[in-house]
Formats: C-alpha cells, sequence, structure tokens
C-alpha cells in the first residue's frame, strides 16, 4: 500500500501536507526525517473516532507526541486514552508511516499509524485538549473544520 506522488496526497487548511504513506517496519521510519509522533484509527461498526482538538479547532484522529523512552506504539495507546477515554480490543496494527511536510516552513517529520477497533462507545469528558469525540463513517458531514490529512490516513486503515 505504498503511496508515493510527486503531488502530496493530501494538503490542509494550514498548507501542511502529507507526501507520502510507507508501509514498513514499525520501529523504522522510511527516511531520515524525526519521527516524534503517533496517531490511532479505532474503529466501531464501520466509523472511525475523531477527536476535536481544542487549539486547533478542527476534527483529527487520535495521537500526539512520542514521549522519551516510549515506543510509536505506547504513545499512540496513551494518547488514544488520554484524548478519548477508549481503549482497542486487542492490539493495535501497525499500518506505516506518514510523511508530513509541516507549515510553514515544510519542516519534514513522520508519525507513525496504528489502527485498531471496540467493541463498544465509552462516555466522553471533555479535557483540556480535546472538547469532543465522534465516531465517523467519513461520508457524513462533521461540523466544523476537519483535518484532511488525518481523513486520508484514516481511509488508509479502514474497515
Amino acid at each position: 500500500m505504498t503511496e508515493h506522488a510527486t503531488e502530496p496526497l493530501a494538503v490542509d487548511s494550514r498548507g501542511n501536507l502529507l507526501v507520502s504513506f510507507e508501509p514498513g517496519c514499525e520501529n523504522s521510519p522510511p527516511g531520515d526525517a524525526p519521527s516524534p509522533t503517533a496517531l490511532t484509527a479505532l474503529w466501531h461498526q464501520g466509523s472511525v473516532l475523531m477527536v476535536h482538538d481544542r487549539h486547533r479547532d478542527s476534527w483529527e484522529l487520535p495521537g500526539g507526541r512520542i514521549d522519551p523512552g516510549e515506543s510509536a506504539r505506547q504513545a499512540a495507546l496513551r494518547e488514544l486514552f488520554e484524548e478519548t477515554g477508549h481503549e482497542p480490543d486487542g492490539p493495535l496494527r501497525f499500518v506505516g508511516h506518514a510523511e508530513f511536510a509541516l507549515a510553514p516552513r515544510q519542516r519534514r517529520e513522520y508519525g507513525a499509524l496504528f489502527a485498531g477497533t471496540a467493541r463498544g462507545r465509552r462516555e466522553f469528558e471533555p479535557n483540556d485538549e480535546i472538547i469532543a469525540i465522534r465516531w465517523w463513517d467519513l461520508r457524513s458531514p462533521l461540523p466544523g473544520r476537519v483535518a484532511r490529512l488525518d481523513v486520508h490516513l484514516a481511509r488508509l486503515c479502514g474497515p
């Protein structure tokens, strides 16, 4: 499922680019750029769990920075739970590394993408970072801004 393009795979409203997507080794990003983030696409009955980030004011996949001494998988699980209160019903599946060019200077970095499933939905309490969560079928409109890069990544690992 390697996706390389001369044009970016996706562009968001801030000028961030999803440059490429590479399946491969979980512990080894495909290039020499840093890999500081991990994202999770958690699925339940054909819908992916999206979070509404308070600071970026957009719907996106749960995820964030990998802490020192933490693996990308550990960070994905931690961020998923911290942001949503959800845990996968089994081990997360490593999907691949996304290569980003981040605005305004088009700084390159990789993010590890994981996928999992949830048997049920849990109650959510807003926190300092996330104001809402929503299970999304990738077709219905979401209210407000949606992170286009994350939508593209969710489609790569859909049910």
